[in-house]
């Protein structure tokens, strides 16, 4: 579990597990508001040549965005106590062999998420930093 102290420190982590990934894959991501969620997929989606800025999707629900090799789609159900329509949505971009799914907060539509998809779970330490834990 690494410890992150800086803004850059958590984009370099996402840079590293984006190096990693190919689609289809699904993450979803865990922590409190202002964890730094939004910042590690900005690492990820540097580390998969996207030069699109990267924001938070609390109030669009989801922004796609186009690389030369995939898809990534970043989902934020922060605002939604009932997915609906979306809920269709997120299944389409799971089941895309060419998407890679960013989920926050994903509470609602857990039962969407596929069994084999990472979980990446981000925490605040008293000192500022945060604990981040990536488990399957």
């Amino acid at each position: 579990m690494p410890t992150i102290r800086t803004e850059s420190a958590m984009i370099k982590l996402g840079q590293k597990l984006g190096q990693t990934l190919t689609p289809p894959t699904t993450i979803e991501l865990v922590g409190d508001v202002g964890t730094g969620k939004t910042t590690l997929t900005k690492g990820i989606a540097e580390a998969l040549d996207i030069s699109d800025p990267i924001t938070s999707p609390s109030f669009t629900l989801s922004k796609i965005y186009q690389s030369k090799t995939c898809i990534l789609a970043h989902y934020d159900f922060y605002r939604l106590p009932d997915p609906g329509i979306m809920e269709q949505d997120l299944a389409e971009s799971i089941s895309d062999p060419h998407t890679i799914t960013i989920v926050e907060w994903a509470d609602t539509i857990r039962g969407i998420l596929p069994k084999n998809h990472l979980k990446i779970t981000i925490k605040y330490n008293n000192d500022g930093s945060r604990q981040v834990e990536i488990t399957k």
